[in-house]
């Protein structure tokens, strides 16, 4: 049976974090009344003009930086037409002839086989990043068979980060788009929550033979979770495989992916191209950035953006941090990534390690064995975690001073997760855990044991 080999892109839209939108002044709130947020352009009223707005501008430069991109010193706007409901000018503004950043690279890691401790680096290359708008929200009421359109989302900033085909399975893609939301959220440019559709993810897949030309590739779109991601390539991977060995052929078609199901469903064939009609946009001019060299003394420093600028203010990105972490604390570099993946779980560890006299090494070990299983048990965020980093310090304190067990201790922890406020110490001593030191005291018990079970050690002696 002749190999097949898969191949996957990725198309993956961030919302900007910034107050207002790309072109307006409405506001950017998540969950707002419907239709609450809309100024008289997102509603696309005659003579309205667009604004672009900086702070979204400055995300795109900062996130094309962190992704290794050129950042073009002139970059375009353009018209995408198309018609729906909830796009009121019948187009979209975009960049796509000439786009913010351009040529970039990601470098993610994942494990082999499950297991943790063989990690495998590798990198997607990023074809472009550009600004565009978002498009309102239909609500699809099918009780009274109508639609509802909700335009708060209209006109807010976007990126789209197109990636180059360069992932071969699931589990590579929702890898690599973990790594970017990481990066996202730490430089503040998305807060990249999936659940709020401020990520969403088109995966583009297709299966050739080796030193054959790609297959035809279908486009899985808006996939809204990072475990859906893996899934939904892995089955449309599959699903390709055995549409071509049944002597089938696959369609050039947009799917999408049920996550009850766990399978792509055809939505609508893209075999008739559909013609997007790409103009230039009339009423925004070339966007020009500068750096330090092409910047001059007379310019407005308020009205310009500056690539430099930027580049020097980029906080370190999480492959930087968890190096950190590893050399700092001496922690195998798959925790690291454990660190990291969980959001706050770093700053906990490091303040645990902080206020406790127990090798970092150990720390590591109560925190993904102890605290990490009982809050994904509870499904709980680090910071709703019921025993603080100071109460967990306090208690390893008493470990690594030798005043309890190490089973008391997980005991101890138990207790702790019940919130009642307790010290470590004090449920120590209500429950009688201490290890004693004293020697003397020890062989006064023992010999108090014996005294009283005079017959059986007789009866032992005898034996």
């Amino acid at each position: 049976l002749a190999s097949w080999l898969p191949v996957v892109g990725l198309e993956i839209h961030a919302q900007i974090s910034s107050n207002s939108k790309l072109f307006s002044g409405s506001q950017v709130q998540f969950a707002a009344p419907p239709n609450s947020l809309v100024s008289f352009f997102d509603a696309s009223l005659p003579g309205t003009l667009p604004v672009l707005n900086r702070r979204c501008v400055e995300a795109a430069v900062m996130t094309g930086l962190a992704l290794n991109c050129s950042i073009n010193k002139k970059s375009l706007f353009d018209r995408k037409h198309y018609f729906y409901a909830d796009l009121p000018a019948g187009y979209q503004i975009t960049q796509q002839r000439v786009p913010i950043a351009v040529n970039g690279s990601l470098s993610y890691s994942l494990c082999i086989d499950n297991k943790m401790s063989q990690m495998v680096t590798k990198t997607v290359r990023i074809k472009q990043i550009q600004l565009e708008q978002d498009s309102g929200k239909s609500l699809h009421d099918d009780a009274r068979s109508q639609t509802l359109v909700d335009l708060n989302r209209a006109g807010v900033g976007l990126m789209e980060v197109v990636m180059e085909p360069d992932m071969c399975c699931g589990e590579e893609a929702a890898a690599a788009v973990r790594e970017l939301q990481l990066i996202l959220q730490t430089l503040g440019s998305s807060q990249a929550i999936m659940a709020e559709g401020q990520l969403r993810v088109d995966a583009n897949v297709s299966v050739h033979h080796p030193g054959e030309p790609y297959g035809v590739r279908t486009e899985v779109k808006n996939i809204n979770s990072i475990r859906f991601l893996a899934k939904a390539v892995d089955y449309e991977i599959q699903r390709q495989i055995e549409e071509l060995e049944n002597g089938g052929t696959i369609l050039n078609e947009t799917r999408a992916f049920d996550s009850r199901l766990g399978c792509t469903v055809s939505m609508r064939d893209k075999e008739g191209k559909q013609d997007y009609r790409f103009m230039p946009e009339p009423n925004l001019p070339p966007l020009i950035l500068y750096d330090a060299k092409s910047l001059r003394a007379n310019m407005n420093h308020q009205q310009v953006v500056n690539i430099d600028w930027i580049r020097e203010r980029l906080p370190d990105l999480p492959s930087v941090k968890r190096a950190k972490l590893v050399e700092l604390y001496g922690i195998l570099p798959e925790h690291s990534f454990t660190l990291l993946n969980e959001d706050g779980l770093a700053e906990y560890f490091e303040n645990v390690v902080k206020h406790t006299q127990m090798k970092p090494k150990k720390v590591i070990g109560w925190i993904l064995n102890e605290l990490l299983s009982f809050l994904k048990e509870r499904a709980l965020e680090v910071k709703d975690s019921p025993v603080s980093s100071f109460l967990l310090a306090d208690l390893l304190n008493l470990l690594e001073r030798k005043e309890i067990s190490s089973s008391a201790a997980k005991q101890v922890f138990k207790e702790l997760w019940k919130g009642e406020g307790k010290t470590p110490l004090e449920i120590v001593k209500e429950k009688q855990l201490e290890l004693l030191q004293d020697q003397e005291e020890l062989e006064q018990i023992c010999q108090a044991v014996i005294d009283r079970q005079e017959d059986e050690v007789g009866a032992g002696m005898l034996g």
